[in-house]
């Protein structure tokens, strides 16, 4: 460009040392044109400036848009549970698109392995349902031998059982319920099991409710309450090592288990000396008399029918602690799956604070609904 701008002025000029003309239109007109424009100079570079940056903002809203659209994530729930409760949504989590799916295997753990193995590395999370990988008790893991070895089935994908939501989220809610005035300190609580949601046991205890907490009961048979977070501390060192090797049927209802309801007289008092009964919806059914007049429950994966026997039970209000997508809330499993999959961090590497933080990102809330009327 620079040879032609010579040429092109030697042509014009040809042996002159007087400027071009258009440079003495210049040299006559500037000075004026600085003593009239000089005063508004300022204001035209920030009428400029403003214009300039509502372009940029624009072009940006425009990109983001058009061109921010990141793939749907997908997600499936492999669970040891009832296909009753199968339910596929997709949902928006923080601006992400995620395909949810839960899949039941009626207790077939072979099946359930299977699966997972067909799922590995074509799915960005798995969730675990029915049964657990890991149990947090006093700042303690405890691992769960059938869980475990479902897990590892999965070479590529991460395979989570929603622990990271119960020690968080779970939280989170039962303090909501507490700011709402559905729970206080004159509140008598029955949870179910402790040691599988002690987070949901601790901020119980924080709120100053009276709690009964039903491991032995729900989950063994033996009708023996306890009363505080020590005693399940206790009882998680003592079971450690069968926790490794007692086959998890024994300890949860799984596949068609899960549709018996089984009320039991001699653990009917804990339920009508509640006000509030919490904790995993399948054992809260298992001993469930047909009368729970004025109660709260606070659980999950609900479903339409779910609520419907809980209101012809009499049940006041019901507090589910994860999102309500359609009539369906689904298990922590799979909400936290979700969470993993937009996170795209190894479940290893993911700290309660980092959950904690992703779920105030993102909004994560469960829901409240009153039943009466």
């Amino acid at each position: 460009m620079g040879g032609c701008h010579h040429s092109i002025v030697a042509r014009s000029q040809p042996n002159s040392s007087a400027p071009h003309p258009l440079q003495a239109c210049n040299m006559m007109l500037w000075p004026d044109a600085c003593r009239v424009f000089a005063p508004y100079a300022g204001g035209m570079l920030t009428f400029m400036r403003s214009s300039l940056t509502r372009i940029l903002s624009l072009a940006w809203d425009s990109l983001e848009c058009s061109s921010w659209n990141p793939p749907m994530k997908k997600v499936v729930s492999v669970s040891l549970g009832s296909p009753d409760g199968d339910f596929s949504r997709e949902i928006d989590l923080g601006g992400y698109r995620v395909s949810l799916c839960r899949e039941g295997m009626d207790g077939d753990t072979n099946r359930a392995q299977a699966r997972i193995r067909e799922l590995d590395g074509s799915v960005d999370a798995i969730g675990l349902g029915g049964i657990d990988i890991y149990l947090y008790v006093g700042g303690k893991q405890f691992v769960i031998g059938d869980g475990l070895r479902l897990a590892e089935t999965a070479k590529k994908t991460p395979v989570v059982d929603g622990s990271g939501l119960k020690n968080t989220l779970e939280r989170r809610v039962v303090r909501r319920l507490a700011s709402e005035g559905l729970i206080g300190a004159s509140s008598k609580v029955l949870l179910v099991g402790a040691m599988d949601r002690f987070g949901m046991a601790e901020a119980l205890v924080e709120t100053g409710c009276e709690c009964v907490f039903g491991d032995l009961i729900f989950n063994i048979g033996i009708d023996y309450p306890l009363a505080t977070l020590g005693e399940i501390e206790e009882l998680a060192e003592k079971y450690r090592s069968r926790l490794l090797t007692v086959p998890f049927h024994l300890l949860y209802p799984t596949g068609a288990s899960q549709r018996e309801r089984k009320p039991d007289p001699r653990f009917e008092k804990y339920y009508f000396a509640s006000d509030v009964i919490a904790g995993d919806r399948h054992l809260v059914f298992r001993h469930m008399p047909e009368r729970l007049d004025g109660k709260g429950i606070i659980t999950t994966t609900t479903r339409p029918s779910t609520m419907s026997a809980f209101k012809l039970a009499g049940v006041r209000w019901v507090a589910t602690t994860t999102p309500e997508m359609d009539g369906v809330s689904g298990g922590t499993n799979i909400i936290e799956a979700a969470m993993v999959a937009v996170m795209e961090k190894k479940p290893a590497e993911i700290s309660a604070a980092d959950y904690s933080r992703w779920i105030e990102k993102l909004g994560l809330d469960g829901a409240v609904h009153f039943l009466e009327g």
